[in-house]
């Protein structure tokens, strides 16, 4: 397992691979704290697609500092789900999937390392996207008006460690499901068409069917976790459904991997 985890941080180490993944997550952090406190004072829409806007209230509070790391976790989630998607189906589709296989017989070992090496690189992307969170949100607070001396009231350092961890384990279980469906398809573009379709839409006519919808859908169970729990859903409960999609996906994208020929 070890040994398919390091040879999985060696692709993950390309440049063009960081680059991209990471400066989506930082591009996202940036635009969704200009643009959040920019609409404030307006009559700005309670949720977008994929995104919750707070008010002025939220953002003026002493956790408002991070409250955008909570705003865009979905949009965090989609850029996670893509990247585990890609990698996982880039396996297949350029055969290299063989190659792993007759030198690692045990396959649930391959899949293990690979969820090891893109869970250490979710971690990194998630801390980029708190630091661009920290150093944009304060000038977009200035210029937006509001007051934030409540911020520095606030343990700082905990705050931080906080909203970095509900952010990774919200953007972990999406990762798994990109896995998952990379597994089970093969291909990273019905993958993402599936997690952001879901996100941008499915859950949207749903929770308009349902008068808000059903607290342990996906997306809404993801944004309590990376809220640190909310109204719909408490934290404990938020986390423990996480899990729940975690082993459900990781336990289908092992069988597949484990009993799917790869000889043709």
């Amino acid at each position: 397992m070890w040994a398919a985890m390091r040879s999985e941080l060696v692709r993950l180490a390309r440049p063009r691979m960081l680059i991209g993944w990471f400066g989506l997550v930082a591009v996202f952090a940036a635009l969704i704290n200009t643009v959040m406190f920019s609409m404030t004072g307006r009559d700005a829409p309670a949720a977008g697609p994929g995104v919750a806007f707070p008010d002025a209230a939220t953002l003026a509070s002493s956790d408002g500092l991070v409250v955008g790391l909570s705003a865009a976790s979905s949009m965090f989630g989609i850029v996670t789900l893509a990247f585990w998607a890609i990698v996982t189906a880039t396996d297949y589709s350029s055969g290299l999937i063989r190659l792993l296989v007759a030198a690692q017989p045990h396959r649930w070992k391959l899949l293990a390392g690979k969820v090891t090496a893109l869970a250490a690189v979710t971690a990194l992307a998630t801390l980029v996207a708190v630091m661009v969170n920290v150093a944009v949100a304060p000038a977009a607070a200035e210029a937006a008006g509001i007051d934030t001396s409540a911020w520095r009231s606030a343990d700082l350092p905990a705050m931080l460690a906080q909203a970095w961890v509900n952010a990774f384990l919200a953007c972990l279980v999406w990762g798994v499901v990109g896995l998952a469906l990379a597994t089970v398809t093969r291909s990273s573009a019905i993958a993402i068409s599936v997690g952001a379709g879901w996100v941008l839409l499915v859950e949207s006519i749903i929770a308009a069917a349902f008068d808000g919808g059903v607290s342990w859908l996906p997306g809404t169970v993801l944004t309590a976790v990376a809220q640190g729990g909310n109204t719909t859903l408490g934290h404990a409960a938020a986390i423990g459904l996480g899990a729940t999609y975690v082993l459900l996906g990781l336990g289908v994208a092992t069988l597949v991997a484990v009993r799917r020929d790869v000889t043709d």
